[in-house]
């Protein structure tokens, strides 16, 4: 079986994070750069990645590279592609579009104009076309235009690798389950010690590190992807790749892993998120405010994403609670090492603590810091 290349993408500041990941998994040609890793790997390897990267968003395989200047230049380059040999009959088709420094600038057009060669291509071809499914394509394109050049990419899981499957509520995540992901692997949490998250909301971070900790991989909640429907398809490897990672998994052990939040409402989401995961009864979870809280033991890993407010009047609404972060550290938590993840600098000032270390990632388009604080 022949090797290709590949490119996971990731929320800036993971790159480093995410090439980790592809090294431990036996991946070769691992090179970090903007916004993602390349590497190069075998189909099944490809896949396995898709199962057990927890810091990737997708996972692209590109397959042309032209310069590309306008609108037709790029259906021309589209249309001249086999996509007959990828779509067969029956299969949804969906394209995303992402543009940089190029004459062509609105992402949308571009998504439709290579749709459209691909539909056109197909019809000439074949005389069908395939319908269009944004959602849950079995082949989705991925477009990317840099300083008019441009590569197409085919999108191995279809939907975004975030996308775990145990949550009943996605829209209520400020925090992406792949940066969640991230900002624990920073914190070189060691699993057999406790990790607390003490405004944890919906419980992303004490269900990625309940993933983490039990050696479950994130696509295994929910192993569906659009390349179990392509023509190359191979089922009896796929089963094997899914069977192994099962084997794999180690019990989560009680009072390892801790959540709470003040609000009884979003912690109830918590729970029932949780109950998606196999070792979600293993999980402790307390309704309180933070300053009510207290370490489960002597030492651990704390890490927590306050509210940042974007909007005006929101920074001096919430300076409160920054002082109360810090307050609370100071007192009860000494022998911990606390991680705060925020998006606001002069809010994290409010803490009154001085970090050891900080760490520059984004959630979406917003900076934010990483702030490690040991506690003594």
């Amino acid at each position: 079986m022949s090797s290709q290349h590949f490119f996971a993408t990731a929320a800036m500041g993971l790159e480093e994070v995410l090439a980790g990941e592809l090294q431990q998994l036996g991946l070769r040609d691992v090179q970090a750069g903007r916004g993602g890793v390349a590497f190069t790997a075998e189909k099944l390897d490809a896949w396995r990645a898709c199962l057990h990267l927890r810091t990737a968003n997708r996972v692209l395989q590109p397959i042309a590279e032209f310069p590309c200047q306008t609108s037709d230049e790029l259906y021309a380059a589209v249309m001249e592609l086999p996509w007959e040999e990828l779509l067969g009959k029956g299969m949804t088709l969906a394209v995303d579009a992402n543009l940089r420094d190029s004459q062509l600038t609105h992402s949308r057009f571009v998504a439709l104009k290579t749709k459209d060669a691909v539909v056109d291509r197909l019809r000439d071809h074949t005389g069908w076309r395939p319908n269009i499914d944004p959602k849950s394509a079995d082949l989705r394109i991925n477009v990317h235009l840099a300083a008019d050049h441009c590569t197409l990419s085919l999108d191995l899981a279809g939907a975004s690798l975030h996308r775990r499957g145990y949550r009943h509520d996605p829209n209520l995540a400020p925090l992406r389950e792949t940066l969640a992901a991230g900002l624990i692997a920073l914190s070189y949490w060691e699993v057999e010690s406790p990790f607390v998250d003490p405004m944890c909301g919906s419980g992303t971070l004490p269900l990625e590190a309940a993933l983490m900790a039990s050696r479950t991989p994130p696509g295994l909640v929910d192993p569906v992807y659009s390349f179990q429907s392509w023509p190359d398809f191979d089922a009896v490897g796929w089963t094997q790749i899914v069977e192994e990672a099962r084997a794999a998994c180690q019990p989560l052990l009680a009072g390892q892993i801790f959540g709470a939040d003040r609000d009884p409402r979003i912690l109830a989401k918590a729970r029932r998120n949780a109950e998606g995961l196999p070792f979600g009864s293993q999980l402790t979870w307390q309704q309180s405010d933070f300053s009510r809280l207290r370490p489960p033991r002597a030492s651990g890993t704390l890490i927590c994403n306050p509210p940042y407010g974007q909007r005006l009047g929101e920074q001096e609404q919430l300076a409160p609670l920054y002082r109360e972060i810090g307050d609370t550290l100071k007192q009860h938590w000494t022998g911990w090492t606390a991680w705060i993840f925020t998006g606001n600098l002069p809010l994290a000032k409010r803490i009154g603590l001085k970090p050891s270390r900080r760490i520059v990632l984004y959630n979406g388009p917003i900076e934010c810091r990483l702030l490690k604080f040991e506690l003594y």
